[in-house]
């Protein structure tokens, strides 16, 4: 018989069971390197990176995929769209911290939890710093799709959808 791979340290009642995926090194150093837990960093400036990131990404669905996307003001209305979303999700990240958060749980792939994510003040720069980040981002990724390089990419991939 051959033996089983996922294991939960020898208690069966821990919920948090060991794979081969979220028990490798490499698993532990990506997750470990992600802003959310790299270590050094203030939650304004954890809020600051994931925000870029989010404002980044979501900005593509709302301008080619909108309501608008086949009018002249498609890219705007996206770029709204995106800042709305981001504007939603503030206001998501600031009532959890008005509500209360408790000690951040530590896992097998973060053992070292940063602890200013585990007050109030901390998650309030995250939301703040988020905010910037993500508007910034949108506004990056708009004012990308409106250079002549992207251009043809772009009515490609209106082609597609």
């Amino acid at each position: 018989m051959s033996t089983s791979v996922v294991h939960s340290g020898g208690d069966p009642q821990v919920g948090n069971l060991s794979t081969p995926i979220n028990g490798s090194g490499f698993t532990k150093a990506f997750i470990n390197g992600l802003p959310a837990y790299r270590k050094g960093l203030s939650p304004n400036r954890r809020g600051l990176e994931i925000g870029m990131a989010h404002g980044y990404f979501l900005y593509g669905p709302f301008a080619l995929l909108g309501p608008l996307r086949d009018t002249d003001f498609g890219a705007q209305a996206g770029l709204l769209a995106t800042i709305g979303l981001v504007a939603i999700l503030t206001i998501c990240l600031s009532i959890y911290s008005a509500v209360g958060v408790g000690k951040p749980t530590e896992t097998l792939t973060t053992p070292q939890v940063p602890a200013e994510l585990g007050t109030k003040e901390g998650w309030s720069e995250f939301a703040s710093g988020f905010l910037l980040g993500a508007s910034g981002g949108a506004f990056f990724a708009f004012f990308l799709c409106q250079t002549s390089y992207l251009q043809p990419l772009i009515e490609a991939a209106k082609n597609v959808w």
